[in-house]
């Protein structure tokens, strides 16, 4: 039998865990944004294209988090992100979590912040995958997206990121190796009111 290399859109689909999602008992509150539409069919982004089409989850609702304002607090069950604002408010974003297994907790704050970021693998995800590339330029083929935002805990880098995603489809699923990911007009949304030292509890 015949193994054929699997091409890099395939690899970094594995590597993120960003395959199209099996059928679950959770039920996306997003899919309306995206039904219909498939991978071969979905939009490439650019700074001038984000409040396009499917750009956007986000709404303002009461602050279910009771946080400070300014302060980010992901739900990794419900698959939200609240951005604490004054008056008991917060934006809300759809997001994707960690698929089974690579979930987590924990308090971390914003390390540093980077618009179309590249990405260079962690060894661990280059030791699972070793045929992903070494380094990817950021762009629209990225899988970080158009922005993302590096968790730290202390002075060290936790290896997770809050970013976008050029596969639209999968927020609101269990999908990533441990990173949030968004939409990209979401994530650019996000980054513009949020800065380095920004507090984030993942629960």
């Amino acid at each position: 039998m015949n193994f054929r290399r699997p091409s890099l859109s395939v690899a970094l689909a594995l590597a993120f865990g960003c395959a199209a999602p099996a059928a679950q008992a959770f039920e996306n509150p997003f899919a309306f944004l995206f039904s219909g539409r498939s991978a071969a069919s979905a939009p490439s982004y650019s700074d001038g294209q984000l409040a396009g089409e499917a750009s956007s989850t986000r709404s303002v609702v009461a602050d279910p988090t009771r946080q400070r304002p300014g302060t980010i607090t992901v739900d990794t069950q419900n698959r939200y992100l609240y951005l604490s604002m004054n008056d008991g408010q917060a934006i809300r974003y759809g997001v994707g979590v960690g698929r089974p297994g690579f979930t987590w907790r924990g308090h971390t704050h914003i390390g540093r912040k980077e618009a179309w970021p590249a990405w260079t693998p962690p060894s661990a995800m280059l030791h699972r995958r070793p045929d992903l590339p070494r380094h990817m330029s950021g762009g629209a083929n990225n899988p970080l997206g158009a922005r993302a935002m590096y968790l730290y805990s202390g002075g060290r880098d936790t290896m997770f990121r809050i970013h976008g995603s050029n596969e639209p489809w999968t927020i609101g699923h269990g999908v990533s190796s441990g990173c949030i990911r968004m939409l990209n007009g979401d994530v650019t949304d996000l980054y513009s009111r949020v800065k380095v030292g920004t507090q984030v509890h993942v629960l």
